[in-house]
């Protein structure tokens, strides 16, 4: 199918035949959605933001040696990663682990903390609210529907809890954020970061029976493929499922209001990794459009945007993004995603087919992807291609139509 960017300069007539498709587009969200897609949520106040409210009432604990440090307010935990990290840089390995064991949540979710200080402090969240959902399954006061949904989530928290597994954010919040690291980010030179697509939350976090369709199965495949590209190489890859993402293919996938809020928790992260790390963000389905509305405001540290399956990126061209970053872009010939009207009107939408000669970005083979939820599968040229970027081995990559794709690389 022609995607609307690749038509040249719109004449009345074709700009009257988008609206209409996009009307269109919008009357089928609605009859089976409504106007919004609500997950339950379980409320917006939960566990983290009593914390917060605590922590900002809160004062540094003194411990015996501690000088003048104790009692001192604790800062801003959204404040500049390097304040914080300055400012857990200043106290003693105990007075760290009160606040871990005070404050996990907001510690675990802190950008500008040690990596491992905030994998310590989200295995002691994890596990209270591990504990918390199993009260829940013995609730008389739930439905059976609340009770299966607490063993759910209790279960999913033991699998978080097992194994060693690196939990760089967590919260329990409405239906769940997470973000796990695979490899050694404290002392990574490349970092990549996978931001999934809709119904991304804490109990669709992982897959056993099609693990490479959810963001762990990607990042744990990603970071395996990065170790054969570059086996000496120093990567780490981050499976970043802390943002609310949109549920099922309602009015929210329709629009940017979630990817602008998702933006600024990816921008937050970015921020937080080692100044002299080179960032790669691999960006799938409606996380492509998180990244597209992030790029203008990333840190020079992310050097390249890699999108798959993306129904846009709410810009005509990638220079429309602007960011210094190089742009890559995927698509399988039997992805769905490839018949929805790339343009934006009212809000709705997302702009250019990134895929699209007009674009401008750099067209990778998907080779091997067999639909939308396949880029990631071990064995195929898409996972193959996002290794090779991940790495910065950039001139090896496959692309779409000959090397064209590899046109300027140094």
């Amino acid at each position: 199918m022609t995607s609307f960017s690749e038509l040249g300069s719109p004449s009345p007539g074709s700009t009257a035949w988008r609206a209409l498709l996009a009307l269109a587009v919008v009357f089928v969200l609605l009859a089976t959605t409504g106007w919004t897609a609500m997950r339950n949520q379980r409320g917006s106040d939960g566990p983290l933001a009593a914390e917060l409210t605590a922590w900002r009432k809160g004062h540094l604990p003194a411990v015996a040696g501690g000088g003048s440090l104790g009692g001192r307010a604790l800062p801003d935990p959204s404040g500049p990663p390097r304040r914080l990290a300055r400012f857990l840089g200043s106290l003693t390995a105990t007075q760290r682990d009160r606040l871990a064991r005070r404050y996990p949540l907001v510690v675990g979710n802190m950008n500008g903390a040690p990596v491992e200080l905030r994998y310590r402090a989200n295995r002691i969240a994890l596990a209270q609210a591990r504990d918390a959902e199993r009260k829940r399954m013995h609730d008389g006061g739930l439905t059976p529907l609340g009770r299966q949904d607490a063993g759910r989530r209790m279960h999913r928290y033991e699998e978080l809890l097992s194994g060693g597994r690196q939990i760089l954010a967590f919260d329990p919040t409405g239906s769940g954020r997470a973000a796990e690291v695979f490899g050694d980010l404290e002392h990574a030179a490349r970092v990549s970061v996978v931001v999934p697509g809709v119904d991304t939350d804490i109990l669709s976090f992982e897959k056993p029976g099609r693990a490479y369709s959810a963001v762990a199965g990607m990042a744990r495949a990603l970071y395996n493929a990065e170790r054969v590209v570059d086996p000496r190489g120093k990567n780490a890859v981050i499976a970043w499922a802390d943002y609310t993402s949109p549920s099922g293919i309602g009015m929210d996938a329709a629009t940017g209001r979630l990817a602008a809020q998702g933006a600024l928790r990816l921008r937050a992260l970015v921020n937080g990794l080692p100044e002299l790390t080179r960032v790669s963000l691999m960006c799938h389905s409606y996380g492509s459009v998180v990244c597209g509305v992030a790029a203008r405001d990333l840190a020079p540290k992310v050097t390249d945007i890699a999108v798959a399956g993306s129904p846009g990126m709410r810009a005509d061209h990638a220079s429309d993004l602007g960011t210094s970053a190089r742009v890559w872009a995927m698509r399988d010939s039997g992805d769905w995603i490839q018949d929805i009207p790339h343009v934006e009107l009212g809000g709705l939408g997302h702009g250019a087919d990134p895929v699209s000669s007009g674009f401008g970005a750099r067209v990778l083979s998907a080779d091997g992807a067999q639909g939308h939820a396949g880029y990631f599968v071990p064995g195929t040229t898409s996972l193959d291609n996002f290794a090779r970027v991940g790495v910065g081995s950039l001139r090896s990559v496959s692309c779409a139509d000959g090397d064209s794709c590899r046109t300027g690389l140094s």
